[in-house]
């Protein structure tokens, strides 16, 4: 299935992006048209190129990795609008914001803009539920169907038919189900045939229109399931054999190889290239344009610093990054030199319920320091840890050696993504937060639901508590 299954989805991943490239050329040159008339097309004729070609990219780059459509064929036509209208206003105010910073967007007319927005909104909407009535016949129709046989056992064989009737794709089709260890004859399961056993099987198959089968044969020893794989493959017929090893619902899992031997992989948190890619990239365009402005207040914080109290300008502490790995950090001194030794002293008096350490009145901190950290000016130095690639813009909060000693396997699940200059927990009233379970909740709860678009989320959401000083003591 999973053939079939990626076919249908780059199929559809490139037709969907025709679509869209054609309706922004279709509404950039019918909003000209409304705005100026058409002699402004040509007069004006580079302008116009670059700045559809702006709309072009985004859309290509934003349709290639972010996959907005990877529901489109399940989705109904309300989602469908309203998902249009989503990424119509994401494309718009990216590019705005990108012909602002070039200088181009006083020669880009507001009302062009609008009159571009809406003809592209309608257009693609349109489009889409045609593209979508399209597939939907094509894959329910006699040439889109596929039809699967199930290989399955009798203990537990309701259930495994329902749970594969309710996750399969729409063009597929259960014609019928072999059940290896039946001995009395039952007609149906699901309102499925049951038309075969072991004994039956390949003669039953053999006479039934089938493009794949599925087995799920637990109980079954090596050597019988290796001669029923080579009859369906001698058949021509695809075959799909489950290695469901682990039951656990949420885990990712993929088929390769390790060393010279064939592995099934599984995992929790799962990332393509593409995406990290991108996350990687604004990480380096963050870290220099972070660094610049760490450049400008340095001078500033660095004599204010050493004005308040003896030691160095810049802290530095090991922290424990992406699956255990060391790393060193680096921020604004903001406590006093000896504040490492003073922390055992301290311990009685911690606010963190947990392995974190926490004190509102902390004794350790300068004045100075309390003021960079209410502003999370301590942290601009971090900017370099995240060019380096040790640290994200986003991510989870790195712990100390000290915290990491005691991590039991749930709270190292933490450390599976790269570690975060901002947050989660960040942006949800880190100062009213009072336990580290709470903590490790929102980095999960992050790493669950990741995606481009939350790391945009909690970024703006981390301009707003910084100038509004909210949740940061």
């Amino acid at each position: 299935m999973e053939q079939t299954s990626q076919k249908n989805h780059v199929a559809r991943v490139y037709v969907l992006l025709a679509v869209d490239l054609l309706s922004i050329i279709i509404s950039y040159v019918l909003a000209v048209i409304v705005r100026f008339g058409i002699a402004d097309l040509q007069v004006r004729k580079v302008m116009h190129y670059m700045i559809c070609f702006c709309f072009m990219l985004f859309c290509t780059i934003f349709g290639l990795f972010m996959d907005w459509n990877r529901d489109f064929s399940k989705r109904g036509y309300l989602v469908e609008l309203s998902m249009v209208i989503r990424n119509n206003l994401i494309m718009f105010v990216t590019v705005g914001c990108f012909l602002f910073l070039i200088k181009q967007a006083e020669f880009f007319s507001r009302l062009l803009f609008g009159y571009f927005a809406i003809f592209n909104v309608l257009f693609t909407y349109i489009l889409h539920v045609i593209i979508k009535k399209l597939m939907r016949k094509y894959l329910r129709s006699e040439n889109g169907k596929v039809r699967v046989m199930l290989v399955l056992e009798k203990e537990g064989l309701a259930e495994t038919v329902a749970e594969i009737q309710q996750n399969l794709q729409i063009n597929y089709e259960i014609s019928a189900i072999a059940v290896l260890d039946m001995e009395e004859k039952e007609e149906e399961c699901n309102g499925i045939p049951i038309i075969a056993n072991r004994s039956s099987l390949m003669e039953e198959a053999r006479q039934l229109p089938l493009d794949e089968v599925f087995i799920k044969a637990e109980k079954e020893n090596t050597a019988s399931l290796r001669a029923m794989i080579q009859d369906f493959e001698t058949m021509g017929v695809l075959c799909h054999y489950s290695i469901d090893i682990i039951e656990w619902h949420d885990k990712e899992s993929s088929i390769g190889k390790f060393g010279s031997h064939t592995v099934v992989t599984y995992s929790l948190y799962s990332v393509d290239y593409g995406r990290r890619l991108i996350k990687r990239l604004m990480d380096i365009v963050g870290g220099i344009v972070g660094l610049l402005i760490t450049a400008v207040f340095t001078p500033f914080i660095a004599a204010a610093i050493k004005l308040d109290s003896k030691g160095p300008v810049f802290f530095s502490q090991i922290r424990i990054g992406k699956n255990g790995r060391r790393f060193k950090i680096y921020k604004f001194r903001s406590m006093y030199v000896d504040a490492e030794k003073r922390k055992q002293e301290l311990m009685d008096k911690n606010e963190m319920k947990g392995l974190m350490f926490k004190m509102e009145d902390d004794p350790r901190i300068t004045k100075v320091g309390r003021f960079i950290r209410k502003t999370s000016m301590d942290e601009l130095p971090q900017f370099y840890n995240v060019l380096k690639g040790d640290m994200s813009l986003v991510g989870t909060r790195p712990p100390t050696e000290d915290e990491f000693k005691q991590y039991s396997l749930y709270y190292r699940r933490r450390l599976c993504m790269t570690p975060g200059l901002t947050g989660m927990w960040q942006v949800s009233g880190r100062s009213d937060i009072e336990e580290f379970e709470e903590v490790v909740k929102l980095d999960l709860e992050y790493i669950d639901n990741w995606s481009l678009g939350l790391d945009i989320k909690i970024l703006f959401k981390t301009i707003w508590v910084i100038f509004t000083g909210r949740g940061s003591k």
